[in-house]
């Protein structure tokens, strides 16, 4: 009686789920889903790669070109985003030396927050290579203020949290920004962009709050003579941008390869000892 019972309950709930699968089958034959203008753009632009050295099980980074991205970040992202879980000390891992990074440090345009040590009233003083990069702005009403009602999001992890990584910045900051396509307002009436808001056919909904970051080749020039392109702009400052998502690439690649060749070895080992102790016995 209880098998009885447990089989109907079975087929009751299989009988729900192939309803349900029909349901659905049917509904997307009948009335297929209505293409978003982010879709069509999407379908009518190549997904441009950034191509990095750190791409890949056995990437490293380029040094060089990361050097290159921090400075593009300085000198052009810094003044709205920040980095707050990178500290001054770490960028003596892409070839900054200790007095490179003080020089830095003390240079920095934003300053530690502090107090005066004799009324405690809020003051600032010089960053030291143990500080984190300050915060451009003391919270996100002072953001919104001064972006237009849109809060700069923090850039220490964002190849990590964006999908397409460090070829979506490649794609956003240097391929993005492109005049609106007759067809594309044809199709999409509603998409044209509001005024205070930029047209980006690689951002999520196509327009945004963040103005063209790299305008033009030579915005930044680079100490080591590499040619400041947009694209080249836009490729460093996403290698940058991997490196403080993901400072330990490196060294995590290498105890991956590590860990393979130990499990390779056990493996060889556990077939030998196999060997070894069945080498006698008769099948």
């Amino acid at each position: 009686m209880v098998r009885a019972i447990a089989g109907l309950v079975g087929a009751a709930f299989v009988f729900v789920l192939a309803l349900a699968l029909f349901g659905t089958v049917r509904d997307r034959i009948t009335t297929p889903p209505v293409e978003s203008a982010a879709e069509y753009v999407e379908a009518r632009n190549p997904l441009l790669q950034a191509n990095l050295k750190s791409d890949g099980l056995t990437g490293t980074f380029d040094r060089r070109q990361v050097q290159r991205g921090f400075q593009v970040f300085k000198e052009v992202c810094s003044a709205c985003h920040s980095i707050r879980l990178v500290a001054f000390r770490d960028l003596t891992q892409i070839g900054y030396t200790p007095a490179e990074v003080k020089a830095i440090a003390s240079q920095w345009q934003i300053e530690q927050p502090s107090s005066n040590p004799d009324t405690g009233e809020a003051a600032t003083r010089k960053n030291v290579p143990s500080d984190h990069f300050p915060l451009v702005f003391a919270n996100d009403v002072a953001a919104k203020a001064a972006n237009g009602g849109a809060v700069p999001p923090d850039l220490s992890d964002m190849v990590k949290a964006r999908h397409g990584g460090a070829s979506y910045v490649y794609r956003l900051v240097g391929h993005g920004y492109v005049k609106q396509s007759p067809e594309l307002l044809k199709e999409f009436p509603d998409i044209a962009t509001p005024t205070g808001l930029y047209y980006n056919r690689f951002y999520a909904n196509l327009n945004i709050h963040m103005p063209p970051p790299l305008k033009s080749d030579g915005q930044v020039q680079y100490s080591d003579g590499t040619k400041p392109s947009v694209d080249q702009m836009a490729k460093d400052i996403s290698a940058f941008l991997t490196w403080t998502a993901e400072p330990n690439l490196e060294a995590r690649h290498a105890a991956g390869f590590a860990a393979l060749l130990f499990i390779l070895g056990f493996c060889v080992l556990a077939w030998g000892a196999y060997q070894n102790v069945w080498r006698d016995v008769k099948h």
